[in-house]
């Protein structure tokens, strides 16, 4: 090989490279000043029985899942939760045993079209949701709760895997529309209360409401990601931009509204819409970051000289207001007996962060035979999420419950899981 074409193939992979780091530039620092979907995750029950859940919680959960429930003594339960703790962290295309099998292995081309082919049309999407409770209480229809909550979307355009896997070739181009992130975490301190609004016989119906004070303690947002890298006879051009939008605190406020219905005393069906109203205003160290390149018909001549262009800025902008994504959820379920069971329906208003358009039905049973450790398995799928199993069990002695949950993938295999997602769940009843 001589000089020239070795050096045009290191400027090549240098070109790519640098789209590559500009894209995952703002994912990167995203997920790094978002420690902590949204509430519900901390909840183990929830997490087991694939969180089909509306109908079924009581107590604490039902403020979270369906406060209309508190207005049935059947699922008014006066306790504290201590503790709970939830995080998804999950990928739309390889799992487990894809990680383990190419993880620091020489990638033939079968390998690497194998990768690719795994990848959706959309690209490469990283979804991190996350949620720790800690002092819930609840005393018969009135719930107090308290949790940090944080997610992330993160969205890589494939042309980009393609160029990081193969490299660029003559006459290629290369672009990262499509790509995008977005990421918040706030502190969240909810009252809830639910109301039987009429009873007759075995039947009742009851509406309820959470009003919940949100916390902000940061958000980033990529406001603008785009890109691109040509080849051509003559060299290499290409061109850049990076707007990504910051706050380190602000504060606002949610409403969740639910309604059940009793149909006796074994089936319920219910309904809710989390934040149904919504609003964050960001007023603590509100900027925007942003980072622009360009280089035109560079060349092995002139790579030496100035002939890249960039820029990059940081200034302070006025506040500014988000709202958290709503969706609808309509859940039935058989509520007594050893034997539980339910079934979901999720639908997100908009596709924004954490939630679709695209519905998402779930199923849970929980088997309640050996009293003191309920045994329960879930299975989810549809909507922006990837399908999963789910299972769990607990310890429930006297006052004290322990509750915890894992997911896996599309089978009940550990290796099929696209991510990690688990949950712990504990506190008492008096």
């Amino acid at each position: 090989m001589n000089k020239d074409k070795t050096e045009t193939t290191v400027r090549a992979f240098e070109v790519r490279t640098f789209l590559f780091s500009l894209l995952i530039l703002g994912a990167l620092l995203m997920l790094l000043s978002t420690s902590v979907k949204a509430q519900g995750n901390s909840s183990a029950r929830a997490v087991a029985l694939g969180s089909a859940y509306t109908s079924l919680a009581s107590g604490i959960d039902a403020a979270r899942f369906n406060p209309a429930n508190l207005g049935f003594s059947s699922h008014q339960k006066n306790g504290l939760e201590i503790a709970g703790v939830g995080a998804n962290v999950t990928n739309n295309s390889f799992t487990l045993n894809d990680y383990n099998k190419f993880t620091g292995a020489y990638l033939t081309d079968e390998d690497k079209s194998y990768i690719l082919e795994q990848i959706p049309t959309e690209g490469l999407k990283l979804s991190v949701e996350a949620d720790a409770a800690a002092l819930g209480l609840s005393f018969g229809n009135i719930v107090f709760t308290s949790s940090a909550v944080a997610i992330a979307d993160i969205n890589m355009n494939k042309d980009i895997m393609n160029l990081f896997l193969n490299g660029n070739t003559y006459a290629d181009t290369i672009n990262i529309t499509g790509s995008y992130s977005e990421g918040y975490a706030y502190g969240s301190f909810g009252l809830s209360y639910g109301k039987r609004l009429y009873e007759a016989g075995t039947r009742q119906l009851a509406v309820g409401a959470t009003v919940k004070y949100l916390k902000g303690f940061g958000i980033e947002k990529v406001v603008r990601l785009e890109g691109m890298a040509a080849t051509y006879a003559t060299g290499f051009a290409g061109q850049g931009e990076a707007i990504i939008q910051t706050a380190s605190g602000g504060s606002g406020y949610a409403v969740d509204f639910g309604s059940a219905l009793q149909i006796n005393k074994n089936y319920m069906v219910g309904a809710t819409i989390k934040n149904f109203f919504s609003s964050m205003t960001w007023n603590q160290d509100t900027e925007e970051h942003g980072y622009l390149f360009n280089f035109d018909t560079m060349t092995v001549d002139n790579m030496g000289e100035d002939f890249i262009t960039s820029d990059d800025y940081s200034i302070a902008i006025n506040n500014f207001s988000t709202t958290i994504p709503s969706y609808l959820n309509i859940g039935f379920a058989k509520t007594s007996g050893e034997l539980l069971w339910a079934v979901e329906w999720e639908q997100g208003f908009s596709s924004k962060t954490g939630v679709s358009t695209a519905a998402r039905l779930a199923g849970g049973v929980e088997w309640n035979k050996l009293g003191f450790m309920p045994l329960r398995m879930g299975y989810a799928t549809g909507g922006n999420k990837n399908s999963s199993f789910s299972f769990g069990s607990g310890l429930h002695f006297s006052m004290f419950y322990f509750d915890y949950a894992v997911v896996t993938g599309n089978s009940f295999s550990s290796g099929s899981t696209k991510g990690a997602n688990f949950a712990l769940t504990t506190g008492l009843y008096f």
